[in-house]
Order: structure tokens, then sequence, then C-alpha cells
């Protein structure tokens, strides 16, 4: 059968501050949904949280992009802001950048990755989601997954997948899109994935089958308001097993942290830590980044999990390292390379800094 996936996120309130959801915002959540369940226009539902970012996974048989299906993701983030309101969460709503559901949730501030698929015989989904990071936070990951040799075995020892995988590379900033193929174009690749606060992977292909076997949100907050109003806290789905990369080499690229923008009020460099969705809840100055990965298999379209992925002794030298590579960045303070190079904070609260010194710069003699 063919089957969609949406994973729909929304930062619609923190407890406390920006350290973590609320429980009541969850169970609100899962209320709403419940009735969509019931009514079949979900086939399955699952509610979790990544962080201050309520996480809505669900399956349905109507494609990408429709109209109901986002809907229903507003609305339920619409609801759980009014509770937010009542629980004084701070910034209740921030990630709802408009007034009304206009037909599509792109664009409105939430995040969506969403993939329509035939469903295999045995369907293996991770769901990867970030807190207090941006949406190229995907980049490496996913070049290491379904590019790198080093990472995953079966690009070398795998006959289906010889043939390697086309990427989807979005420009955000330009509003533009092109395709690479690896193994071929790496390089050409790599120039634009290594600029992730401009480049974004957006999906990934396998080069013979056309199957898709990724798909990342990469919604940027900041462009769409105009202003800093959060972080992009991405998400992304990704198949596993056949002719895609097995659990473990999916999971690998994180048992050694990266350094990613965002945590603290968006202007910092930090280390992405891989953490249960228990231990998802960034608190040492506002991060460090957080990541979570839920394991699923679909069945008819049913949800059978999650299992909690991170939530493994293995990961415990990643984290280990997170928090030293988290020292070491904070040692510099307000100074750059912690800091975002002034051409990266336009976003931020930075430009209020500078019109406020604006007329103090004097021309040099």
């Amino acid at each position: 059968m063919r089957v969609t996936i949406s994973v729909i996120k929304a930062d619609i309130g923190g407890y406390v501050g920006h350290s973590e959801s609320h429980p009541d915002i969850i169970s609100c959540a899962r209320d709403y949904l419940v009735d969509a369940k019931k009514t079949k226009l979900l086939i399955d539902y699952y509610v979790t949280k990544c962080g201050d970012d309520l996480q809505l996974i669900m399956t349905h048989q109507r494609g990408e992009e429709d109209e109901k299906i986002h809907r229903l993701a507003w609305d339920t983030f619409v609801e759980g802001t009014k509770l937010a309101k009542k629980l004084k969460l701070h910034g209740a709503g921030q990630d709802l950048l408009a007034d009304s559901f206009s037909g599509n949730i792109k664009g409105m501030g939430p995040g969506v990755a969403e993939m329509e698929f035939e469903e295999r015989e045995a369907e293996t989904i991770l769901i990867f989601m970030a807190d207090k990071t941006s949406a190229g936070s995907w980049n490496m990951p996913l070049y290491k997954m379904f590019a790198d040799p080093f990472n995953t075995i079966g690009l070398v020892i795998a006959p289906n997948m010889h043939a390697g995988y086309s990427f989807e590379v979005h420009d955000v900033k330009e509003h533009k899109k092109i395709l690479f193929h690896a193994p071929d174009e790496l390089y050409d690749m790599l120039v634009f994935l290594g600029a992730p606060s401009r480049y974004v992977v957006k999906a990934i292909y396998h080069r013979e089958t056309k199957n898709i076997g990724a798909v990342s949100s990469t919604q940027k907050l900041s462009l769409i308001a105009g202003k800093y109003v959060g972080k992009d806290d991405p998400v992304c789905i990704v198949r596993c097993q056949g002719e895609f990369p097995a659990v473990g080499e999916a999971l690998e690229p994180f048992a050694s942290p990266i350094l990613v923008e965002g945590w603290m009020r968006g202007s910092h460099m930090g280390p992405l830590m891989p953490v249960s969705v228990a231990d998802s809840t960034p608190s040492r100055f506002d991060g460090p980044p957080r990541v979570v990965a839920l394991g699923f298999q679909l069945a008819e379209g049913r949800l059978v999990g999650p299992r909690d992925m991170f939530d493994d002794k293995a990961f415990n030298l990643a984290r280990h390292q997170a928090n030293e590579m988290a020292d070491l960045m904070r040692r510099h303070g307000p100074f750059e390379p912690h800091r975002l190079p002034l051409d990266e904070m336009e976003y931020t609260t930075l430009p209020g800094v500078m019109k406020k010194l604006s007329k103090r710069f004097e021309p040099l003699e």
C-alpha cells in the first residue's frame, strides 16, 4: 500500500524557559489527534517532544502537502498554544507566524518533513528530531549515511547500494534547488553541504529505483519572520534496511558529535548531543543542541513502536565528548568561533545593537 508519513513540529511554549515541553501540552495534542484517527483521516499517530518542541508523527494515505493533514497539525498547535498561554509558558505560540491557516502549513512557522512511498514488506523508519539548532544540521549526518563508505559499509558490500544516491539540495536564501548524484559528484556536492547555514539537504533518492530514502525540514524561521524568533529545530525521516542504510549505519554519524549553529539565542556554535527523549532537556546555556531518534516499523501504515534509539549506552561516549566540546566552546564566551560570525547573525538580536551604535561609527582618516 502507498502510505505517507508526515512529521510536523512547532515550539508553542517552553517549560521552564526554552528547556522542556510541558506534559499537558503533549496530552492536549494527543487528545486532538485521536479524533483524526477515529474519523480515519489518519491511519496512526504518535506525539512526542524534543526539548521545547512539540512533535506530531502522523501516517495517512493523502499524500504530501495535503491541506487536511496540514490543517490538522495547525489546529493542534493552535489549541496547544491556548493551553500554553493559560500555563504562562515561555514563548507561547512562538513558531506560529501566521494569524490563520491558509491551505499549507509550510511557510507558516512549523517545521515539516513528509514522504510518500510504497510500504515494503518490512518498512523500517527512523525519525530524527533536533532542538536548539538549524535545518542544515542534517547535512553532515545525511552525507555520512548515504555517501560515506567509512560510515556505511553497505555502500561497499551491498550490491543494491552500489549505484549510490541522489541528493536534492536547497538554497534556502535564493529559493533554488539542485540535484547531485553521489558518488560521481561528491566533491561538487560537498562544496555546498559544507555551508549548512544556506544549503540544506532536502531529500535523498536511490539512483536506480528512484525510491525516496530520506527527507528533512528546510524551513528557516528567521527568513520567514524577517527576524530571530527561535531556532528552526529541524526534523528528518530516514528509511532504513534493504536498498537504504541499515539502522546502525543511519545512527552511526551521531556517535561523533559535530558542531552546529544554534544554542543560546540561536547565535552560537555548539555540539549536537545524541540523547533519549527523556534527556532532550537543553538547559546549559539553553543547550547544548540535542538530537533524538525514534525508530518504528510500519504495518499497513500503523506505527509499531517507538524505540528510543539513542537511549543506549553505546552513545555515552558521544554524550561525554559533546559535554567536553561544550566546555571548549563556552570558554570563548562572546568571541568567535563560539559566537556565530556577524554575517550569520543578521536575523538575531544583533541588528538592534548595530542600529543603536550606527551614528557613532566615523570614517577613517
